[in-house]
């Protein structure tokens, strides 16, 4: 996948985005946000094997939001098994000096559209944290509906929050 979103693009990763996805990665606040499976410290290791992994994947649903010369954030799908294999997972985070800029609001519109008319699934569904209010502002911008609070459904930094259900159907 390459799709433009105005200066910035959404692209397969490529082994060489290991630095900058490292760089940008190794940041306690993104940490914070992102499930525990996302390493903290994030090094160049962790980068490289992520990259691998992403890049073995058929289809690809794993991408990287990138300037023209570096990958800058990191936007994929969690495609369902069974009953849900038409329902994807969202997920998302974008290095800090870029927040603010509507990146990530025009990715996640961007990456729904491929979602549902390339890869063929009925339903996107994402799980920030309720105290992520810039995650949920991004997918309410993008036409994600609020459908619930998962009440006290994750544990992170030995702290039990909600998450908000967000989902956007084709």
């Amino acid at each position: 996948m390459r799709c433009s979103i105005g200066e910035y693009m959404i692209r397969d990763w490529k082994r060489d985005d290991a630095s900058s996805l490292a760089q940008y990665a190794n940041n306690r606040k993104i940490w914070s946000n992102l499930r525990d499976a996302f390493p903290h410290p994030y090094t160049k290791e962790d980068a490289a094997l992520y990259i691998a992994r992403s890049l073995q994947k058929v289809p690809r649903t794993a991408f990287a939001i990138a300037t023209k010369t570096e990958a800058i954030g990191s936007i994929g799908l969690m495609p369902g098994q069974d009953v849900h294999r038409f329902t994807a997972e969202l997920g998302y985070w974008l290095g800090e000096p870029f927040w603010g800029r509507g990146i990530m609001t025009e990715a996640v519109k961007a990456l729904s559209e491929y979602a549902f008319n390339g890869l063929g699934f009925r339903r996107i569904f994402a799980e920030p944290y309720a105290t992520n209010l810039a995650s949920a502002r991004v997918l309410e911008k993008s036409g994600f509906l609020r459908e619930g609070i998962l009440r006290a459904n994750v544990v992170k930094e030995d702290r039990t929050l909600d998450q908000f259900l967000y989902a956007k159907i084709k």
